[in-house]
């Protein structure tokens, strides 16, 4: 991978985190497929790229964060508290099965198109806004969220559209899910590359450096548009199709 390929890829991430498309999904595949990199190193990669985008969700939400930090906000941090732990749940076994079993970039991209489609169902749920505030967030609910996010340590899965999915299902308001969606990300990201840390310190500096800022600030200036855009536009049928053209160029390959 040469800089102009670590800056693009910084691009994608702050262009596609924000909508409903799985941005771990997209990055693999042009990791796996276009630069050729093996499954694990993939994996790391597209763990990295969240950084960017985190650091922009925390200047975007700063003052909920100020809040959290200083204790005064104490539901929004038993929400993150509660979500993050059990999403740590679901998510490690997930994290290391993945890392352990998928060696080839055939098999991840046969994970990938599979993903997409299921994102795609899971977007084409029936939901609407509810009526619960971050004050009225239940355990359970907060439970149900951490442990679907879980799941979106799997490439294809969309953690924003499971999250988002998830909370208006249990009727919370679609501003305040979107809110909580962002928020419980940070901590879920930070805590990847902690795991990921010893392949991420082998990247070369100059190509990390310019995945982190490109993807931070397309990522910061593209947020409330591409969510804005995102609200307005049915994804499902877009995963779904993603998904399948994966597996039938996937297929494709073997027959030809």
């Amino acid at each position: 991978m040469d800089i102009i390929q670590a800056i693009i890829l910084g691009i994608i991430q702050g262009i596609f985190e924000w909508l409903p498309i799985s941005s771990e999904g997209q990055s693999m595949l042009i990791l796996l497929n276009a630069f050729k990199m093996n499954v694990d190193e993939a994996i790391s990669v597209a763990i990295f790229l969240h950084v960017g985008t985190s650091l922009a969700v925390i200047i975007k939400f700063k003052e909920e964060f100020r809040s959290i930090l200083s204790g005064a906000d104490r539901e929004l941090t038993r929400i993150i508290v509660v979500s993050t732990a059990c999403t740590g749940l679901t998510g490690l076994p997930l994290y290391f099965i993945l890392k352990s079993t998928f060696s080839g970039g055939t098999a991840a991209t046969v994970l990938i198109g599979v993903m997409l489609i299921l994102t795609g169902i899971i977007l084409g749920l029936n939901k609407q806004s509810g009526h619960k505030t971050i004050d009225s967030v239940t355990l359970p609910d907060m439970i149900v969220l951490g442990l679907v996010q879980g799941f979106a340590i799997l490439p294809g899965i969309s953690r924003s559209g499971v999250t988002m999915t998830t909370l208006l299902l249990r009727n919370v308001e679609q501003k305040t899910a979107l809110v909580i969606s962002f928020l419980i990300s940070v901590p879920v990201v930070l805590g990847a590359v902690a795991l990921d840390v010893g392949t991420i310190l082998k990247f070369d500096p100059v190509h990390g450096l310019a995945m982190l800022v490109s993807s931070l600030l397309v990522g910061y200036i593209m947020m409330d548009f591409l969510l804005k855009f995102a609200d307005r536009v049915d994804f499902s049928i877009f995963c779904i199709s993603l998904g399948l053209l994966t597996l039938i160029l996937t297929a494709g390959y073997y027959v030809i």
